[in-house]
């Protein structure tokens, strides 16, 4: 199979996820308190996260059991993609029902919202596995640019594109759509016919797990990337209120970073995939890292009276770009300590660190910046930025990375 083939397939199915992930991120909110939803009830809705969160439960289960007709990943992928887009169909259908005042209908909504997740949360894992499957060593860095931009952009279309026709149009063309949508990326999986080969006899799901966490060198490995990652987690979540204590208007605040931020984000996606490919992990570790955290610190220059909102906002797509081209060199050494025959397994138990991080980087960021101010907080974000990107890609010049135990 070609590397474009190979690209062409992955991007279409991490759309897919991203599609659903952006809906509940920015669209069930919103509309939730536009169907006239308690402030309580709003904030609960970040509930629908958590099959998200879970994945590592699921994930052994998917690397075990892939004895199905339609192939090994393909045999999860497909008729969960497929579910899914009923799954969101139906959801149409339920809120079509609940702007009409039917009772107890936003219960049942918020279910099929639950079922939605847990499939594409599945879905994702399933998919993981085959991307550490299908591209090889040299592959990794673009497929993994691809892999983000792809995801982004679902984001983009199933969050924010998808508010704005909703506004227009309701609830069922515009779910429809998005069915559509899911049911339209289907068909490349739906096409390929993937090698099946000999599955040799998976161990227990329990034990495809604990194989990971036993391996050599995982836990100084699992530790590093929460470094690389913890500047930025801490970091970001304080750069939109800055915007707005610095006078920016909320469109523009929305155009600033839902649309040139996530354009400068997906732009980045792909220049880091190709950095990690061409010129190495390392290399592309360390770039991308310690200019992204410059421009972390440098988000203190305007607070201390040197430019304005202009060069705030200049900082913010540059420090999206080069935040993006950091993630996806991380991803792509990510996947380089992923094994084959539990690529799902080993890929989501590196990403559910990524996520504990981001909680542990994020939840105090308020107070901290409430403590020390704007400067002192973005300063701090910087050096533990610029930290991670040395002592990561270092540690992988000492043999940190784990080993994999087939190639």
């Amino acid at each position: 199979m070609s590397t474009g083939k190979k690209l062409g397939l992955l991007a279409t199915l991490y759309l897919s996820q991203g599609l659903p992930y952006g809906f509940f991120v920015t669209a069930v909110p919103v509309l939730l308190r536009k169907e006239g939803s308690s402030l309580a009830m709003v904030s609960l809705s970040s509930a629908l996260m958590l099959p998200w969160g879970l994945k590592l439960l699921v994930a052994p289960f998917v690397d075990k059991h892939r004895g199905s007709a339609l192939g090994p990943r393909r045999g999860w992928i497909l008729p969960l993609q497929v579910t899914t887009a009923l799954c969101v169909f139906a959801s149409a259908l339920l809120g079509e029902l609940l702007g009409r005042g039917g009772p107890g209908l936003l219960v049942a909504l918020a279910g099929a919202t639950v079922i939605t997740a847990i499939l594409a949360a599945t879905q994702d894992c399933a998919t993981d596995g085959l991307a550490v499957e299908l591209l090889d060593d040299k592959e990794r860095g673009l497929g993994n640019g691809v892999q983000v931009a792809a995801y982004r952009l679902g984001m983009i279309v199933g969050g924010s594109a998808l508010l704005v026709v909703f506004d227009v149009l309701g609830w069922l063309p515009t779910f429809g759509a998005m069915a559509a949508l899911l049911l339209l990326a289907t068909a490349p999986i739906a096409l390929w016919r993937e090698p099946r080969g000999v599955q040799p006899a998976a161990p227990a799901a329990l034990s495809i797990l604990v194989r990971f966490f036993r391996r050599p060198r995982v836990w100084p490995w699992l530790a590093l990337i929460v470094l690389y990652k913890l500047g930025d987690a801490y970091g970001s979540p304080m750069v939109k209120p800055l915007l707005v204590d610095r006078g920016m208007s909320v469109a523009d605040i929305g155009l600033l970073v839902g649309g040139l931020g996530s354009g400068a984000a997906l732009v980045g996606a792909l220049v880091g995939g190709w950095l990690a490919g061409r010129a190495g992990r390392r290399v592309a570790l360390v770039s991308a890292g310690l200019v992204h955290a410059l421009l972390m610190a440098c988000y203190a220059l305007p607070l201390v009276g040197v430019g304005g909102t202009t060069l705030l906002s200049t900082l913010m797509v540059l420090e999206h770009l080069t935040g993006s081209m950091a993630t996806v060199a991380l991803f792509t050494v990510m996947m380089d300590a992923s094994d084959e025959s539990s690529g799902a397994t080993d890929y989501t138990a590196q990403a559910s660190v990524i996520v504990w991080a981001t909680f542990a980087g994020a939840a105090p960021s308020g107070f901290l910046a409430e403590a020390l101010g704007y400067a002192g907080h973005f300063l701090i974000a910087g050096v533990v930025c610029a930290v991670g990107a040395i002592a990561l890609p270092y540690a992988l010049t000492r043999g940190v990375l784990p080993a994999r135990t087939t190639s």
